[in-house]
């Protein structure tokens, strides 16, 4: 069975190898607002439990780079949703996550150069950077939706049981992180 890809064909701009998509969030940055039920974010919530599970990835859009990168990243939000006990604190827990020191396509921590490509300006890093901390942000938020969704405000078995799983046996955060 191969791995689910975005069903997201078009979009307008791209930074480096990676496409620039529409959002459905107030949160601010270079993304357009998405005017659509479903964006990549929720492409890449709805097929996480069946793509984390795939050690490869056939990529075949820029779009796919996205879901890659989003799926990444929620598997960082469950380490840390993990270990949290109320939903207040899953989101100052996300909120950190987000605006933390991360790695872009080109730094030598990245995990995946290989399949994404460097930008090709500073000024190109600066929005690849901030278009990733707002996917970063957004997601964090409907992380803690989904994993706190609960009658009894508890974090919710069925997602945090995928915490110590690792898509294409990689992972966004450091060794030993």
């Amino acid at each position: 069975m191969p791995a689910y890809h975005s069903q997201i064909k078009e979009f307008r701009q791209q930074v480096g190898n990676m496409a620039i998509l529409p959002l459905r969030t107030q949160v601010r940055g270079p993304a357009p607002t998405a005017n659509t039920e479903s964006d990549i974010i929720d492409e890449s919530l709805y097929f996480f439990k069946a793509n984390v599970f795939f050690r490869t990835y056939e990529i075949k859009s820029e779009v796919d780079r996205v879901l890659i990168y989003v799926t990444l990243y929620i598997t960082e939000c469950l380490k840390r949703l993990n270990r949290c006990t109320s939903k207040a604190q899953g989101q100052q827990e996300m909120y950190s996550l987000a605006i933390s020191k991360f790695d872009i396509p080109g730094d030598a921590g990245f995990p995946l150069n290989a399949v994404y490509a460097k930008p090709q300006s500073a000024q190109d890093a600066d929005l690849m950077r901030q278009y990733l901390l707002q996917i970063r942000h957004e997601t964090g938020n409907r992380m803690v939706e989904k994993v706190f969704s609960t009658e009894d405000g508890k974090p919710n078995k069925w997602w945090t049981c995928f915490a110590k799983k690792k898509f294409m046996e990689k992972s966004l955060a450091g060794p030993g992180q």
